[in-house]
C-alpha cells in the first residue's frame, strides 16, 4: 500500500543505542530523545490507488496522454482540475473544495496540535492565500558544491509569466506547467478551504517515541502502518468531491517497525467506494501533511535544510495530488542524482526529485518565534517546495511548460523555479535507469 520514495538510513541517538520503547522520567510524561541533524531525514510516502472510470464521482479531473520520444511510449495520466489541451473560457478554470481536519495527536503524556495558530499559518500561506510569482527573494542554492542543495541563497524572476497576477501556489504551479500563464489565462485551479471539527488520535505507547532536533524542537514519531490505518478510518465519511486534509504539526512516521527509521512527513492517496448503486464508483482523495516548526528541519539562520519548515511537507502533498490524484500515473522510470534513494521510479510524483529544495514566498506572521535553543530559523516567509513538471517526467523535448527565465533550447521549463532550480538536471527532461 505504500511507496517509499525515500531510503532512510536509521536514526542515531547523540547518547547511544536507547530501548524502544523511550524511557520516562514519570508514567506519564515521555522523554525526548535527542537525533543528530545529519540522521534526520525528510521522505513522503502514498497510500492507495485507483483506476478511476469516467462515470466515477470524485473529484474534477482530467484525462490525458504523451507519447515519451524517448521510447516511443505513449503515457496516459489524469490530473486534478480543467483539461488545459482542450478547454476555454470560464470552463477552464476548477475550484476544488478543500476540507481540512485539524488533528490533535497525543502521545506519552506529551500533546501535539494543529491549534488555532498552525491552522491559521496555513490558511494564510501560499497554499490557500494569493501572491504574486513573478519572483522570490530567496531559493534553495549548493550547500556544499556537489548534490546538496540545502541552504539560502538569492533568489529572482521565478513564473514571471503570471507577473502581476495574484495566485494561489498550486494555481501558480498548474499553470506554469501547462505554459497558461499571463493576466488573459482563463486556467485557474482554485483551492477553497473548509475548516471542519478538529479530531484527536491517542497514540499506544507502542506505536511511536518522542525526538528532538538540534534546535530543541520535540515532535511525535508514529509508526506509519498504524497511522495509516488511522487516516483511512477517518477519511471513510469525507465528500468525496472534496479533497480531504488531516492537518498535523509536528508529527511523522516511520517505517519497517523502526522508530528511528524516520521520518515520513505526509502522504496523499486514494480510496474507491461502494457502488451508490446507479453505477457510479464513489472514489475519495486525500491527504496527510505535518506544518513543520521552524528549527526543526531548519538550521538557523538560513543554514542548512532552510527550506524545510512550515508549509514544505503541505506544498508536496497538494502537488502531487494534483498531478496523480489517484495515484496511478506511470511513466518512464526516471533516476537523479539528487535522489539516488529513490533507485529507479516509475511514479508520476512532483515532490519526489526535488525534496528540500525551496522558495520563500509570502509573508509569514505565524510561529515565529526563536528556536527553543535560542537561535533563530524562522525568516517571515513561508517555504513552498519546488515542484517537477509533468514534461520532466514525460520527457518532453522541447518542454510545453512556461518558458525558462533565460533562453534555453528546451524552450519550457521542467521545475516551477525554473533556472533557480540549482541542479542541472532540471535544465533538461529526467534521463532513464
Amino acid at each position: 500500500m505504500f511507496r517509499r520514495i525515500r531510503l532512510l538510513g536509521a536514526l542515531v541517538p547523540l547518547f547511544g543505542a536507547v530501548a524502544f520503547p523511550i524511557s520516562a522520567s514519570s508514567a506519564t510524561k515521555g522523554v525526548p530523545i535527542p537525533v543528530a541533524d545529519s540522521s534526520l531525514k525528510a521522505s513522503f510516502a502514498t497510500l492507495g490507488g485507483v483506476a478511476p472510470l469516467s462515470t466515477d464521482r470524485t473529484v474534477a479531473h482530467f484525462a490525458s496522454s504523451n507519447v515519451d520520444p524517448t521510447n516511443n511510449v505513449r503515457y496516459r495520466y489524469n490530473m486534478v482540475g480543467a483539461d488545459p489541451w482542450n478547454c476555454s473560457g470560464a470552463a477552464c478554470s476548477t475550484t476544488v473544495q478543500v476540507d481540512i481536519v485539524p488533528v490533535t495527536v497525543n502521545y506519552y503524556g506529551w500533546s501535539f496540535s494543529a491549534d488555532q495558530a498552525t491552522v491559521a499559518a496555513t490558511l494564510a500561506s501560499p497554499q490557500f492565500a494569493t501572491n504574486d510569482y513573478a519572483s522570490t527573494p530567496y531559493a534553495t542554492v549548493p550547500g556544499n558544491g556537489t548534490t546538496t542543495f540545502d541552504v539560502r541563497g538569492s533568489g529572482g524572476k521565478l513564473s514571471d509569466g503570471d507577473a502581476g497576477v495574484s495566485l494561489q501556489l498550486q494555481d501558480a504551479t498548474m499553470r506554469a506547467q501547462f505554459n497558461l500563464t499571463g493576466a488573459n489565462s482563463p486556467y485557474h485551479l482554485i483551492l477553497q478551504p473548509n475548516v471542519l471539527p478538529g479530531v484527536t488520535i491517542n497514540v499506544p505507547q507502542n506505536q511511536g517515541t518522542l525526538l528532538q532536533s538540534g534546535r530543541g524542537v520535540v515532535f511525535a514519531d508514529v509508526d506509519n502502518g498504524w497511522w495509516s490505518s488511522q487516516i483511512n478510518n477517518l477519511e471513510a465519511q469525507a465528500n468525496e468531491t472534496h479533497l480531504v486534509l488531516f492537518l498535523t504539526r509536528d508529527v511523522f512516521t516511520y517505517e519497517a517497525n523502526n522508530p528511528y527509521n524516520c521520518c515520513i512527513l505526509g502522504f496523499h492517496g486514494a480510496k474507491a467506494r461502494s457502488s451508490n448503486g446507479n453505477g457510479s464508483q464513489k472514489v475519495q482523495t486525500f491527504a496527510w501533511a505535518s506544518y513543520i516548526s521552524p528549527g526543526l528541519y531548519s538550521r538557523a539562520n538560513g543554514g542548512s535544510e532552510w527550506a524545510l519548515q512550515d508549509i514544505h511537507a503541505l506544498s508536496h502533498e497538494i502537488a502531487e495530488w494534483a498531478d496523480d490524484p489517484f495515484v496511478n500515473n506511470t511513466v518512464q522510470p526516471w533516476l537523479t542524482p539528487t535522489a539516488p534513494q529513490y533507485g529507479c521510479s516509475l511514479a508520476l510524483e512532483t515532490g519526489d526529485p526535488v525534496v528540500g529544495i525551496g522558495f520563500a514566498m509570502g509573508t509569514n506572521s505565524y510561529l515565529q518565534g526563536a528556536n527553543p535553543n535560542g537561535s533563530q530559523s524562522a525568516d517571515g516567509y513561508y517555504h513552498p517546495e519546488d515542484e517537477a513538471l509533468a514534461p520532466w517526467f514525460l520527457r518532453q523535448s522541447p518542454s510545453w511548460a512556461e518558458p525558462t527565465q533565460s533562453a534555453s533550447s528546451y524552450s519550457g521549463r521542467f521545475t516551477l523555479m525554473g533556472d533557480l532550480n540549482p541542479y542541472p538536471g532540471f535544465r533538461a527532461p529526467a534521463t532513464g535507469c
